[in-house]
């Protein structure tokens, strides 16, 4: 009996790797396919080239603390691929038995933006993660950063931070509010539902998930949190 339970658990586990090598392979060549047909390096300066490109320098400091604490909170610190994140999501996926959450740092999100369908597909999370820990090695954490918010969406048409900033508030990035940024920071989670067009309830309510995640992480206190939550939106 001991012996046959042995054998069964080698076979799931045989099974297991097998599985893993071959969407690690079939991510692996997605992802070459990627640079091939769109070099990284050709698509950042496409991008750059946009005339609603705002630097960083330009962008509020608690706007980019916002984007950080909710999107990823450990971007300064990883190599453009969370382990941390990542054996979360997939102890969430294998309880749901469905790939509900990803575990996608700022830096994958931008590889599948930039590179990939959003199609929730193995192999497509195993090539974005290539095409991150690529990214990772071409620039440097502020450049990544810089290219995330010039070409996320933020829901009504608007895919850049300066397209939502003047679509959405009528001035530019510089210009906004504490409670401005915080709740821009929010809406590339679910653009559609949070759009300030649509549903402004729901994006009043992922403000305050925001700077709930920048109370938790230190980015700013309570008190400042609760300041910001009170101001106009």
């Amino acid at each position: 009996m001991k012996k046959a339970v042995k054998y069964s658990l080698l076979g799931v586990c045989a099974l297991v790797i097998c599985v893993l090598m071959y969407y690690t392979v079939s991510g692996y060549m997605m992802y070459r396919r990627a640079l091939k047909e769109t070099p990284p390096a050709q698509v950042v300066e496409e991008i750059r080239e946009s005339s609603d490109y705002v630097t960083i320098d330009r962008l509020p400091k608690i706007y980019k603390d916002a984007v950080v604490a909710v999107e990823d909170r450990r971007f300064y610190s990883h190599n453009g691929v969370d382990i941390i994140s990542i054996a979360r999501a997939v102890c969430t996926d294998i309880r749901r038995m469905k790939l509900v959450e990803g575990g996608s740092t700022i830096t994958q999100q931008l590889s599948k933006n930039l590179f990939f369908t959003q199609q929730r597909k193995l192999e497509r999370k195993v090539a974005e993660s290539f095409m991150a820990l690529r990214l990772e090695r071409m620039y440097d954490k502020d450049d990544i950063l810089e290219l995330y918010v010039n070409s996320i969406y933020f829901g009504s048409g608007y895919y850049s931070v300066r397209q939502a900033s003047l679509g959405y508030y009528g001035k530019e990035p510089w210009q906004l509010t504490d409670g401005e940024c915080t709740v821009l920071a929010g809406l590339p989670n679910a653009p559609s539902v949070y759009s300030l067009d649509s549903n402004p309830d729901l994006a009043k309510q992922r403000q305050r998930q925001v700077v709930d995640k920048m109370v938790k992480y230190g980015y700013i206190t309570y008190d400042e949190g609760e300041r910001i939550l009170r101001g106009v939106m």
